[in-house]
């Protein structure tokens, strides 16, 4: 009779019961990634992925049926940019990245057209609008590519109702250098789940800014592959969640290649009973990314009780040669010296808070580099303002 052989490992015994192949998934990069919905177990909400979201309010967007069909899209004509649907066999297709849970894969599941929005050349500002999808669930697929050397800046610009999961797909070619602007303006009671995939070629600059300010459940997921040497990412992000709202944003940043460079900065303010935002941010610097330059950080800023902060950064690095790697988070309550700076100025003290927290989230506003847009932003931090008073 055979004898079973044993593993060990440090002077530890496999028991029968479990081996180690069952440990937990330690690598960012080897997260399970599928388009197929029911490849997905069945989600409890105790995941990492989704142990801080609200899923029974997710439910019709995680598991039910989707209208996948196009929708009605507003946009100027615009020098240098196309705009079109395409069939979900298109060839660019999935050449971004793929959906990491099961939401983002039950509205690649469900799916007919993907809206493709192209770039070439010195590409003019655009500006895509959609609103009133309506309350009935939804799914999305958005595509923007841009061309070798191809510059511009997209506003992807979501405003009333809806009840979407959807992913979009960012592909930068050779030397293109484009800023992508993610606005989330829904109605009170919008459900949104996205997915946001960006990969970066050769000596490529992506700009990625997300921007969350209404919605009942607003969940944007932004991941970047610097997947050739020189590329570089530069994502931000800016939230305002009032009472009963939830904001959240998981980054994953891959540096897969050598000399490339990211930087993350998200800022949020919250207020109100129930108001409660998350930020996790993971960067994962490859064994051949040799030569990373890498910072990522999240500030929340309180403005009452009752409210709620999740703020997790992971950093994994797996060579040693390389330029630099950090993280930082905080959240707290208003910085005391600046509103007595103020108010020794004669600044009252209402006022005093409204320019501090003005200024501290206007600092990734501004970031966007589209006047009109900045401004309506500004003006919809200042209501937010004003309603917490």
């Amino acid at each position: 009779m055979s004898t079973p052989v044993q593993t060990e490992q440090h002077g530890l015994t496999e028991h029968s019961h479990g081996g180690w192949a069952t440990a937990p998934v330690q690598t960012r990069s080897e997260r399970f990634a599928s388009t197929a919905h029911d490849e997905f177990p069945e989600v409890t909400g105790r995941e990492a992925i989704w142990k801080f979201s609200p899923v029974d309010r997710l439910r019709g967007l995680i598991d039910g049926e989707l209208d996948g069909s196009p929708y009605a899209v507003l946009y100027p004509e615009a020098a240098g940019t196309t705009v079109e649907w395409v069939d979900r066999s298109h060839e660019l297709v999935g050449t971004a990245g793929t959906p990491e849970d099961r939401a983002a894969a039950n509205a690649w599941t469900s799916f007919e057209k993907a809206l493709h929005i192209r770039l070439d050349g010195e590409a003019e500002t655009l500006t895509v609008t959609r609103t009133g999808l309506g309350d009935a669930p939804r799914a999305a697929h958005t595509l923007i590519t841009a061309a070798a050397g191809a510059t511009g800046l997209i506003v992807l610009d979501s405003q009333g109702d809806a009840r979407l999961t959807e992913n979009l797909e960012i592909v930068l070619e050779a030397d293109a250098n484009i800023t992508v602007v993610s606005v989330q303006e829904w109605d009170d009671t919008a459900l949104h789940l996205a997915s946001q995939f960006a990969r970066i070629g050769h000596g490529a600059t992506l700009t990625h800014i997300i921007v969350s300010l209404g919605g009942s459940v607003v969940r944007v997921n932004p991941s970047a592959h610097l997947a050739e040497e020189g590329a570089e990412a530069e994502l931000y992000g800016v939230y305002f969640a009032d009472a009963g709202q939830h904001l959240e944003q998981q980054v994953y940043v891959h540096h897969d290649a050598p000399h490339t460079r990211s930087r993350v900065t998200y800022k949020g303010a919250l207020n109100g009973e129930g108001a409660h935002t998350v930020w996790i941010g993971d960067v994962l610097i490859g064994r051949d990314a040799t030569g990373t330059d890498t910072y990522e950080q999240n500030r929340n800023l309180v403005l009452s009780d009752g409210t709620r902060a999740d703020s997790i950064p992971n950093l994994e690095i797996e060579t040693g040669d390389i330029e630099g790697a950090g993280h930082a988070s905080a959240t707290g309550r208003f910085d005391d010296e600046q509103l007595f700076y103020l108010q020794a100025r004669g600044i009252p003290e209402d006022e005093a808070r409204r320019l501090v927290v003005l200024g501290f989230l206007s600092e990734i506003v501004q970031k966007i580099g589209e006047p009109v847009l900045e401004a309506r932003l500004h003006e919809a931090l200042e209501a937010e303002l004003q309603a917490a008073r």
